[in-house]
């Protein structure tokens, strides 16, 4: 069987091999009847590109790498599903790396990862990242697209959602349930949006004139025992809170056990909500008020950014930034005495 190549396309439509390489790259520079033809002939012929030979032509590696700070929190599973469509889409693969929350982690891998290995970078920084330069050194040589967690610098695309107001919406909803007593729960004290979360139930709190000196984001760093200790002393005593707001998913398995240990109902006692996007929130007992962040939609737009980019390196990458709205889903974890869901 005849191996179907660039030149033999091109001698089949009387056209030039720049040509049809051109068209088969979707060049501005060739006319839709003419990538018509060859598009067309392609599929009638089978013809499958030498990614390998163009990728060291164009000294590209058709790779990109993805940068998050864990798998287990179901945002960035579900992240990374809408950036492998966009990348399977456009012929790219992704290479995944966790700095588990370690800004050491993080600086090493994007100090590899200029050696060739990818032509740019997703990220979503980690809870320990307060100073960028490492970022930006990276930037310098590569394009670099922040999605969910984002830094001030470079100056790049920044995909993110619309955390303030969901700070300010999950705290209305838990004031207007009847809660008085509210804290909302950190896990960093410099991520972006934690700090645009923690605004926004500052405000809400001001709006509603509730006591601030029992409205309060509580740093809740660490893992594992650290964390169910510190969920432990928020939750005991009498002037504990009435409702929890939890920043991150992974908080909330311990704010219901610690519930469970100390004898406290929720919603009766205390009422949660948190922002997640797992499945299993409509299952829990009981069901898990949350913000659901477009973690698919939020994967798929930082994706597309930095493709666009390696395709064109003369766009503006800050003007590709997009804010995705998140939604409030109530369930029965923030419901009143008589209600029913």
């Amino acid at each position: 069987m005849e191996t179907v190549t660039i030149k033999l396309l091109a001698e089949r439509l009387k056209l030039s091999t720049a040509t049809i390489s051109k068209a088969l790259g979707d060049s501005h520079e060739i006319s839709e009847v003419t990538k018509k033809r060859v598009f067309d002939l392609a599929k009638e012929l089978n013809y499958v590109p030498n990614a390998y030979a163009s990728s060291l032509r164009k000294n590209k590696s058709k790779t990109i790498a993805v940068l998050i700070p864990e798998v287990a929190d179901s945002f960035f599973s579900i992240a990374l599903n809408g950036i492998e469509e966009v990348a399977i889409e456009k012929g790219y693969h992704t290479l995944i790396y966790l700095t588990h929350e370690k800004l050491e982690r993080e600086k090493a891998i994007l100090s590899e990862l200029l050696y060739g290995r990818v032509d740019g970078a997703l990220m979503s920084v980690s809870s320990e990242t307060d100073s960028f330069e490492h970022i930006e050194d990276f930037g310098k040589k590569l394009p670099v697209v922040f999605f969910d967690r984002v830094a001030s610098a470079p100056a790049t695309a920044k995909i993110t959602t619309n955390d303030f107001e969901c700070g300010y919406l999950a705290t209305k909803h838990l004031i207007e349930a009847g809660c008085k007593r509210i804290v909302m729960l950190s896990i960093s004290k410099s991520l972006s949006i934690i700090s645009e979360r923690s605004s926004g139930f500052q405000k809400a709190v001001a709006d509603h004139q509730l006591d601030p000196a029992t409205c309060e984001v509580v740093n809740c760093i660490g893992e594992g025992k650290t964390v169910h200790t510190t969920l432990t002393s928020i939750l005991q005593g009498n002037n504990r809170p009435d409702g929890i707001i939890a920043t991150v998913e992974r908080l909330t398995t311990d704010i219901y056990l610690v519930c469970q240990q100390l004898g406290l109902q929720i919603p009766d006692d205390v009422k949660v909500v948190c922002f997640s996007n797992q499945a299993s929130a409509v299952i829990l007992n009981p069901s898990l008020t949350t913000i659901t962040q477009p973690a698919f939609e939020m994967g798929r737009a930082a994706a597309k950014a930095l493709l666009k980019r390696l395709k064109n390196p003369y766009i503006n990458l800050e003007e590709e930034s997009e804010i995705i709205p998140s939604v409030l889903t109530v369930r029965s974890s923030t419901a009143g005495k008589n209600s029913t869901f």
